[in-house]
This record gives C-alpha cells, structure tokens and sequence, in this order.
C-alpha cells in the first residue's frame, strides 16, 4: 500500500532514500517524505502530492546524514496533507516512524497517550507510534519498539529512527511486507524488493512477528525476545526489468513484455510429448479424487483471472466452482474442508483481503494453491502449495502481463489435475498444450496492429461512458476490460452478460454510446450475434472482438478487430490484448497518467 526505504551505511543518505521512493511509488502517491540522522540531529522534510513535489520543496537544501528513512503514502487514516505525510514523530522530535498498515486499536491508544501528556499533530494511526516509543523509550530503542508491539492490534511494516540511540534502525512487520538488503558497510530497508536492487540482491525477508535491529555492519532479527537465524534470499530479477526501456510507459512496456512473460511462465511446465509437469503443485492422486469442489478467491483483476478459471474447471474438470471477491470471502462463513480446493491468486503475495482468505481456508482444513508473481511474498510462504507466474516485475498499476500468466497458470493447473486424475484424455491435453505453446506468438501478433487499436481508442476517448457485453468467457474477459478503461482513463465503464440487456442496460444504450462487443465463443455465437443486433438497432456504436475468419459480425458493427485463431477455451488471453491497448490509449489521449490512476496502488496491503 504504502513505500517504506531505509538506509544506514557510509554515504549520504538523501540520495538513496529518494531513488528508492522512485521505485516505490507505484504503491502510493499521495505524499512522500524523509527523516535524515546526522551528527545525533534528526531533521524531517515531507510534502503533499507526488515524490517530485518533496523533491521541488527540498530543492538545494539537501539535508546531510549517513541514517534516514522515507515514504511515500497512500491515504488510509487522515486526507492527503503535509501534516498526514509520513514520516511522523513525537512530542520531542526525538523519534520518528514510518509505516505501512492499519493500527486497528489507534483511537484507544491515542486517548490514552493524551492522558499522560502526549499532543498530536496528525490524523493518522501512525503517529501513535511515535508517541508510544518516546512513552516507553529508557536508553534502548529495540526495547521501546518491543513493548509498542505490544501495545498494538493491526498490521504493520514499521521502521523505527531516533538521535537517543542513534547508529541503528529498527523495524517489524505484522501482515505488511518488509524487507532487509545486505551491503557492505550498509544495510537497506524495503517495503518492495525493486527498491534494493540498485544496490543489493542480498536480501532478508522479515516474516510475521519479527523484529530486526539493522546496523552499518549487522543485522538481527528477533521474534518473541529470542534470536533467528534467517535464510539469506538472493534476488535473480534483472535490474533493467525494473526500467522502461524506452517505452513511454511501464504499462506499454508490459503489455509489449507479455509474449515473454506466457513463454516463461510454460517453460518447463510442458515436456517434450506435451504432457503437464506442474512439479511444484505436489497434489497427490487421492487428494484429488476426493474433492468435491474448488473455490478461487482474488480481488480486482485477479478475481477475473479466477472468473475464466471457473469456466476452465468446470468445463474440463466438470467439478463445481464458486469464485468470491476476498474482502467478502471469509465473511460470510464459507463451508469448506478436506474436499474443497482453494485456488487464492494474487500478484504482489501481498493483498491483505487475500492473505486472510488463505488462512481461514487452511483453517479449515482445505487444501490451498496460491498462484502469485513474488516469490518470497506472504503468500508463497504460508499456501503450503506455490505455483509461480514468471511475469517478472509489475509496475504499472494497472496489471496487464500478471493477469495473462494468472490464465496460464489456471490453465496448467486444470490441465495437471485432469491429467493426474485420468479425467481428461492424454491426446486432449497435448492438443491444448500445443495451443498454448502458440500463444506467445498470437499474443505478439495482436501487439503488432497496436495503431488499429489506437484508432479505435480516439473514437471512444471523449466519450464518459462505455459499455463491454460478452457471454460465457467472453463475458469474464469484458469484466477485465471495463475495469482496465475505468481505471486508468476514468471513462465509466461496465460490463454485462449480453443476455441480460433485456434487463435494464438497453434503457443507457444511446446514439453513437461504445459498446464493445466480445464473440469469441462458438457455442454462443448466435446468441452473442442477437445482443450485438439489439444495441445496433439503438444506434450504438460497436467495436466488436471476433475470431479470425468471422465474416459475419464486420457486416453488423463499426468496427471489428480479429484475434487468431485457437481453441476456444483460451481465447481470453488474446480477446484481452485489444482491451487492453484499447484502454492505454484512450487515457493518454485523454491526458491521464497512465501508470499512476488517481487513488489507486499496485499493492493492496491494507483491509
């Protein structure tokens, strides 16, 4: 949700802290600041707006120090402001604190540190933990930190600075990602892996309840008072896939990387007579044969990664399977157990609704896979059961090249439980393995008529709402691209089951109003071709989405773009290029920052 860096070491720290706040603000974007220790003198600078805005207001005045810490914020308690800006600190000025996360007992706490004296400054939960330190500080900063912990209900990645105990900083995690890059002579402190890689893949990946104290030359890391000995991770990521390599945006630099990213999340999961080797899902044959449904639980586009899985399963597996938004998933009291899979999907392995989804899952005794894109992430640690999408790092908010190996991953998971359980035919599976080997190069092809796409998008850029009907898969996959358009143009956009139109949407179908029309599934074609007649005959103006070949719906639309031919089933990693693209270039016609939508994060860290 938020970005957390924190050096200490030999060099100036201004400059590091800012070019990790560089790497981080697609985590948020409302207000950025620093704290610098130097000389046992802490000074805080921060501002409202972008990392820039810090940037402009610090100007020449480049504070000094070897120790500090930065954020950058998005707004959970209090609005974007100065005052609410991370980081905060005491009373005194003595101590200051950065955080990501939800202090859930904040208001108690807060009246009660009133009590003995303290004043507040801010709204933010945060600022309690300032106070709460500078309360329970007597000569060790570790000490004071421990018995915070204590004190507090809630999620959090903290770092913890103070000109009383200077020469270290301290930090924890509870359900918000943290992690410590190793130097020499210097340590680092991240909320995102991407932020050390500059100059680090050495790396520690703090778990829940731990407490790390991180020195010029040592790190320790504590959980419960006693001491653990952690697992150094080194980072295999290259730096540059971190950069935009010339492209405009990371959000086209991705969208162009998605060839790459199909190829790399198969290699090795196919072997050589097109039979599924998905080694690292280690589901045994009688662990299949008795379950009875699968339940898949995501949020935003993953949820609809999980929408085109239930087709998958159900139609190749003919188990039953419910789908849930994670935020309402353990809210309603799910009936599960040994018989019911859990498929959690999340990009990050970070998403708060996510993660508790998983462990009420494992709670209650389901089995559980998580497809996830980090590895080390909470969720690749604590599923039991891992299968990774090689999409490399995302930074875009809006996610393009994690969604489409989110399909490919479900795809060979379905595959692989069919395949292990004798429920699909081998021939079946190695035709369906060939269609997907070709998908990367079908993916590049639709990439290539790019400037089609953007021709279409200057006839809906003006517009302030748009429809996407679809049906079956296509239906999921309109879902997708009604949220991308909304998103990062801030077109309205919904989507419906085109056999529902009857039902109320025909009455907002206007002269020359979008409509993009997904036909994609034979067995639904004619039905699909009826709706398409319904919001033509109300003079709409229809792109549709169609397989090669279709001569028939060119003669009823606006517009139509082909996408190659494959197997039905897997159409939705190609109907969703041309949404996609559609949705890129409508929000830089109409001036949007792409990367970076308005009240929006990558990572969704919080409740």
């Amino acid at each position: 949700m938020c970005g957390i860096i924190g050096y200490i070491g030999e060099k100036q720290a201004y400059p590091i802290l800012i070019d990790g706040l560089s790497k981080l603000e697609y985590r948020g974007y409302d207000s950025a600041g620093v704290a610098l220790l130097d000389e046992d003198q802490l000074e805080i600078m921060k501002s409202v707006g972008r990392l820039s805005k810090l940037e402009e207001k610090i100007g020449e005045q480049v504070p000094f120090g070897t120790m500090g810490i930065g954020h950058t914020r998005w707004a959970t308690h209090g609005r974007p402001c100065d005052m609410n800006a991370h980081p905060h600190s005491d009373c005194t000025g003595e101590y200051v604190v950065i955080h990501n996360g939800i202090i859930e007992n904040y208001q108690a706490l807060r009246e009660w540190l009133k009590t003995e004296g303290h004043l507040f400054r801010s709204e933010t939960d945060t600022e309690v933990l300032a106070h709460l330190v500078e309360q329970y500080f007597r000569g060790d900063l570790k000490a004071a930190v421990r018995q915070v912990l204590e004190k507090v209900s809630g999620s959090y990645a903290m770092v913890v600075m103070s000109e009383r105990d200077p020469g270290r900083l301290i930090c924890a995690r509870k359900d918000s990602p943290l992690v410590i890059g190793l130097g020499e002579g210097e340590n680092f402190i991240a909320s995102d892996i991407p932020a050390l890689l500059k100059y680090t893949r050495r790396t520690i990946i703090l778990e829940d309840g731990e407490l790390a104290e991180v020195s010029r030359d040592n790190v320790t890391v504590e959980r419960c008072g006693q001491l653990v000995t952690k697992e150094v991770f080194n980072v295999e990521w290259d730096v540059v896939a971190a950069e935009k390599e010339g492209f405009e945006h990371f959000m086209l630099k991705e969208i162009h990387e998605q060839p790459k990213a199909i190829r790399d999340t198969l290699r090795s999961r196919i072997t050589a007579d097109g039979l599924v080797n998905l080694a690292e899902l280690n589901l045994a044959e009688d662990e299949i044969w008795q379950l009875r449904k699968v339940v898949m639980v995501a949020c935003g586009t993953a949820y609809h990664a999980g929408l085109v899985g239930k087709y998958v399963f159900e139609k190749l597996l003919r188990l039953p399977v419910e789908v849930d938004v994670a935020s309402e998933f353990r809210y309603r009291n799910p009936l599960l157990g040994e018989d019911t899979l859990v498929v959690v999907i999340s990009q990050s392995g970070e998403t708060a609704d996510t993660l508790a989804a998983m462990r009420l899952a494992k709670e209650k005794g389901s089995p559980v896979v998580a497809i996830t894109n980090v590895v080390g992430s909470t969720v690749s640690r604590e599923a039991g059961r891992v299968i990774y999408t090689w999409a490399g790092p995302e930074i875009a908010v809006a996610s393009t090249k994690a969604y489409i190996t989110q399909l490919i991953v479900l795809y060979l998971l379905a595959l692989q439980i069919g395949q292990s359980a004798g429920l699909i035919p081998e021939a079946e599976i190695m035709a369906m393995t060939a269609a997907l080997k070709k998908l990367p190069m079908d993916v590049a092809g639709i990439i290539e008529k790019e400037d089609v796409i953007k021709e279409f998008a200057s006839r809906i850029k003006d517009w302030e709402d748009t429809f996407f009907i679809g049906r079956g898969l296509d239906y999921a996959v309109a879902l997708e691209g009604s949220l991308k358009l909304k998103e990062i143009s801030y077109i309205h956009a919904e989507a419906y089951p085109a056999g529902e139109l009857k039902h109320g949407t025909l009455a907002l179908i206007t002269e020359n109003i979008p409509v993009i029309a997904l036909a994609t599934q034979p067995d639904l074609y004619e039905k699909m071709w009826s709706n398409i007649k319904e919001v033509k005959a109300r003079d709409a103006y229809v792109l549709a989405i169609v397989n090669e070949g279709d001569n028939e719906t060119g003669k009823e639309v606006d517009d139509v773009f082909e996408i190659p031919a494959t197997n039905p089933i897997f159409t939705p990693v190609l109907s969703v290029i041309p949404l996609q693209l559609l949705s890129y270039y409508a929000s830089v016609m109409r001036g949007c920052d792409v990367d970076k939508p308005r009240n929006l994060a990558k990572s969704v860290t919080v409740e």
